[in-house]
């Protein structure tokens, strides 16, 4: 683990991500992309999930176009807030599994 060891929510989330848990896919935390640090991904699935806490607070435009420009590399973005993820981590988790589904669906077709 890295000197920064995240928010709650981002540990109750990685405790589901970690370790190929979800539809077997490989998340990573804390992960650069460009120029930028998303809260998770998975390279397989082109996928950023980010977590919006006190930290984004005021940073809505920075936010977004963080979010446009690894967009514009292919890079799709699931978005929670922090409180979500604390009181509603199986809902988020069944978002991200659908989200998962739904893609993948769409690669086999």
């Amino acid at each position: 683990m890295s000197c920064y060891d995240g928010t709650l929510a981002e540990i109750l989330l990685w405790g589901v991500l970690k370790g190929k848990q979800l539809r077997g896919f490989d998340f990573h935390r804390q992960k650069p992309i460009d120029r930028y640090v998303v809260d998770f991904y998975c390279l397989e699935l082109f996928l950023a999930i980010e977590i919006d806490g006190a930290s984004h607070v005021g940073k809505g435009k920075y936010d977004e176009f963080r979010q446009r420009r690894l967009e514009s590399l292919g890079v799709h973005f699931l978005r929670f807030t922090d409180s979500d993820v604390k009181t509603n981590l199986n809902a988020v988790v069944q978002v991200i599994g659908a989200w998962i589904d739904d893609y993948t669906g769409k690669i086999d077709e």
